[in-house]
């Protein structure tokens, strides 16, 4: 397929607002609408609206469609988001915790700098340049204390990885070689390396869409988590569902928030934003019909 040079022209709100009514779309408050298109943005309101089309090539809209049905669906996704990094925190934190106190008694606290502990030294090359850039560049007084009282190039683990990125954490442990300590870190969440270490990337990108406001709710994700085959808790009996759903993602939480937060209200405050929002259709985010019925969304 040729490229063709884009040329169309930016439009005013006042334009944005006629071309969305000429294309069907029922505007009750233009008042309203112009100042969200001017707060959000036409083009990121647009992933909430395409819902809306009934056709999605010439942008018609179906009859009915109104614009507060977009901006309710992006209320919602925004409400989600915030539910769900206050639970990757949480998350993260656990993990990183369960690395650090692990590895550092199973070798000894500079284990992030023993290129012998990791399979691929490409990879830990790359991975060791991220610590060392955040290592120069953190303020964080306890850092600043560190380098000026010790003459190693990095700080312990316990110390480094408080500073790190989740994404530069999750590298380090899927390059770790195999062995007991790698299996023991998994094995404190109910799961095996394979899957933690998959999990931990998918944490790494549903936390990037997150803190880009990236659609989160009826997003096809760009990634495919593990399906764990076994578990030591509990997990979703129903298997005949997508991994590229939003469903699945908060599923991983639920699953590791039963051991890091097992007394959780996550499904309790989702349901009630779901009662808030009940235009919102749960299908759209890959949630099968029996949802409600498992245990780990009970």
């Amino acid at each position: 397929m040729s490229k063709v040079s884009f040329n169309k022209p930016a439009l005013t709100y006042q334009e944005q607002i006629e071309q969305l009514s000429n294309r069907g779309l029922v505007i009750d408050n233009v008042e309203r609408a112009i100042h969200l298109l001017e707060s959000i943005s036409y083009y990121r309101l647009s992933g909430y609206w395409y819902p809306l089309l009934a056709d999605k090539k010439a942008h018609i809209f179906k009859e009915d469609a109104h614009f507060n049905n977009a901006f309710e669906m992006y209320s919602f996704d925004r409400a989600l988001r915030v539910m769900v990094i206050r639970e990757l925190e949480k998350i993260e934190i656990s993990i990183r915790s369960k690395m650090m106190y692990v590895l550092s008694h199973d070798y000894d606290p500079f284990w992030h700098a023993d290129p012998k502990l990791f399979k691929s030294f490409p990879a830990y090359e790359k991975t060791l340049a991220n610590l060392e850039s955040e290592y120069s560049r953190s303020k964080e007084e306890f850092i600043v204390n560190f380098k000026n009282k010790y003459d190693n190039p990095l700080p312990p683990s316990w110390i480094l990885l408080e500073i790190s990125s989740f994404g530069t954490v999750s590298s380090l442990y899927s390059n770790l070689i195999p062995g007991r300590p790698k299996r023991q870190v998994a094995n404190h969440f109910g799961l095996n390396d394979t899957v933690l270490q998959s999990w931990m990337h998918s944490i790494v990108y549903l936390r990037n869409m997150c803190a880009h406001h990236s659609r989160l709710w009826n997003n096809n994700l760009n990634i495919s988590p593990v399906i764990p085959h076994k578990t030591s808790k509990p997990w979703l009996l129903n298997q005949d569902v997508s991994n590229k759903r939003t469903y699945f993602m908060l599923s991983i939480l639920l699953y590791l928030l039963q051991t890091i937060n097992p007394k959780n209200s996550f499904v309790k405050r989702f349901v009630a934003l779901l009662e808030a929002y009940p235009n919102i259709d749960v299908k759209a985010m890959g949630f099968p019909g029996n949802w409600t019925k498992e245990d780990l969304w009970k």
